[in-house]
């Protein structure tokens, strides 16, 4: 199996301007990204960005850049244009690893791209990790996810989904259920090429609209989604200042 690793990495970002350049531990937070992709077993790890001053950045690291269109609506558009500028084949893997995930786990992104590739019934595949507390679990920030036996997605909400339905009809509840299976989609996919030129085709989904989550439009489409629970705790991107201080925290000590 082999399967390539894009890192979409933009400059405006309206709670953190500037993100992928925020030093953390005496580098770029988008250096950290690149090194951890880099542990993993990918071909090729590519930094994708539409700004000037993030490919000056990543040009003197050494590392891969692609310059994409800035119309892009989405990441997954901009995906769509590295796949096509590098000439890959329709079944070719990519791993979409977030420019904000400096603490990411490589063999969670090795965990993704095998999991699409043994699973010749989807077109994507991510992961996701149980919910320990009422509060996550009723946190529309945090995405739900639901799957049949196979791994296969039935769908993704902001709303709490599944609803315990008789443990909540009991009074003064403020704890979920034992065992309760609750599951967090953590936001990294794999995609096969083919499944990235179809999906520039289409139009925005209703329920996409509805809950602001873009893999509701490959659902839409009749598409399936492979989802597992991933072999290794994933920590939180960098959305924050509050994350950032957190991460060189953790990063620095």
């Amino acid at each position: 199996m082999s399967f390539y690793v894009v890192i979409p990495a933009r400059f405006a970002s309206t709670r953190l301007p500037a993100k992928p350049l925020k030093e953390i531990a005496g580098k770029p937070m988008i250096q950290h990204v690149y090194e951890r992709a880099c542990e993993s077993d990918a071909v090729k790890v590519i930094i994708a960005t539409d700004d000037a001053r993030i490919e000056a950045v990543v040009k003197a690291l050494g590392a891969p850049v692609c310059m994409t269109s800035v119309a892009h609506n989405s990441g997954t558009d901009r995906l769509q244009e590295v796949a096509a500028k590098l000439g890959l084949k329709p079944d070719d893997i990519i791993v979409n690893v977030q420019g904000d995930e400096p603490l990411i786990p490589p063999a969670v992104i090795n965990q993704v791209a095998k999991n699409l590739a043994e699973n010749t019934f989807a077109s994507v595949a991510t992961l996701s990790e149980p919910i320990h507390t009422l509060e996550d679990f009723r946190n529309p920030n945090i995405v739900k996810a639901v799957a049949d036996h196979q791994g296969r997605a039935l769908y993704f909400s902001r709303a709490p989904i599944p609803w315990p339905r008789d443990h909540f009809a009991q009074t003064e509840v403020n704890t979920l259920p034992a065992e309760f299976p609750a599951q967090r989609h953590i936001g990294i996919y794999a995609y096969r090429v083919a499944l990235l030129n179809r999906f520039i085709t289409w139009p925005q989904a209703a329920l996409e609209k509805i809950e602001s989550l873009e893999q509701l439009r490959v659902l839409a489409n009749g598409e399936a989604i492979h989802i597992d629970e991933a072999c290794a705790q994933v920590p939180g991107g960098v959305d924050t200042e509050a994350d950032l201080l957190r991460v060189k925290a953790l990063l620095e000590n």
